[in-house]
């Protein structure tokens, strides 16, 4: 078996890096939105034409972004959303509930220090891990029955 996992969430660390490279040798694929902030930020403008107004330019900018978002959560039989130490990431919360809708199965990555504030998001995942590392684990045990260690 073949598990499609998208990796989402926040994008100043890598942790994407350590999952995907925990995990050579599974049968897994990693899809992802685009983790380039500034190809992120300008596609729509640069792709549709520029705006004015910093809201059309964003607003540009999410509806693009969405396609790829879409595709790839539809696509994922995981998916992992990750909320890092710094900065609001209202898009991983937006993921987290859209990947809950369609039914995925759900894994959330953070500290401690996140726990209260993301309880709800949690209570709709079938893991909560702290470390990429423990990611890695669910997907081998998913894939091969087999626990760490």
């Amino acid at each position: 078996m073949t598990l499609n996992v998208y990796l989402s969430g926040e994008i100043h660390t890598e942790w994407r890096e350590q999952i995907k490279d925990g995990a050579q040798g599974l049968d897994v694929s990693f899809s992802g939105p685009v983790t380039d902030h500034a190809a992120s930020d300008d596609c729509g403008v640069a792709i549709l034409g520029s705006e004015d107004r910093k809201y059309w330019h964003d607003h540009k900018g999410a509806m693009v972004n969405a396609i790829r978002m879409r595709k790839g959560l539809s696509d994922a039989d995981i998916v992992v959303v990750r909320f890092g130490d710094q900065y609001k990431q209202w898009n991983a919360a937006f993921d987290a509930g859209y990947a809950a809708a369609l039914g995925k199965s759900l894994i959330i990555l953070h500290g401690e220090q996140h726990a209260h504030a993301l309880k709800e998001v949690d209570a709709a995942a079938l893991a909560v891990a702290e470390e990429p590392s423990q990611v890695v684990d669910i997907l081998r045990y998913v894939l091969s029955g087999t626990l760490p260690g």
